[in-house]
């Protein structure tokens, strides 16, 4: 049922997707949060999660208009969409975040559901493993190698990562069963 919800969400996404890239008007996030004093603020429901690997960006989306953007790395090989296990490439594609976990090595981690129907079908064709534990998450606690030197790199395997402050602004914003779209 829910490999038929992706079906349908990827062919609605598809046709629109053109437009909807030219289209992204943003809001300051203090603009949606703040309210009066007599009217608390109120946090606005993340309903997607949108990567854009050429441009190394993650927005978090509701109601169509993006509310919040980070800056994330990529794995090694970031151009083109993951075709194999140990390819170090960013899979392109829609997804689900579909659980989460503490990372001894990268803090706080989200799964991403890698591989979809299309990728099974497409490693199974060339005969490889598609690859699997495709993640968002943070950056190593490492006194050698310092958080900011993981910034502005493509260092992961294939995963999506984020300084560990915005991995947990994405943590507390995003709940487990969000569709996330990763575009070239």
């Amino acid at each position: 049922m829910r490999w038929l919800l992706a079906l349908l969400c990827l062919g609605v996404a598809s046709m629109s997707q053109a437009a909807y890239t030219e289209t992204i008007i943003r809001k300051p996030v203090s603009a949606v949060q703040t309210g009066s004093p007599a009217q608390p603020a109120v946090q606005p429901q993340v309903d997607k999660v949108l990567v854009i690997k050429s441009e190394r960006r993650l927005q978090l989306i509701s109601r169509g208009e993006p509310i919040k953007t980070y800056r994330i790395s990529l794995g090694k090989q970031p151009k083109g969409p993951k075709q194999r296990e140990g390819d170090k490439k960013t899979p392109e594609g829609f997804y689900w975040l579909d659980w989460r976990k503490q990372s001894e090595r990268f803090n706080l981690a989200m799964h991403i559901d890698y591989p979809n129907v299309s990728d099974a079908a497409r490693a199974s064709q060339a005969g490889v493993k598609a690859g699997s534990m495709i993640m968002i998450h943070g950056t190593p606690i490492n006194d050698e190698y310092p958080e900011w030197y993981f910034h502005t790199l493509d260092w992961t395997d294939g995963c999506i990562a984020m300084r560990n402050r915005d991995m947990q602004e994405v943590w507390n914003l995003v709940r487990d069963g969000t569709m996330i779209e990763i575009r070239p």
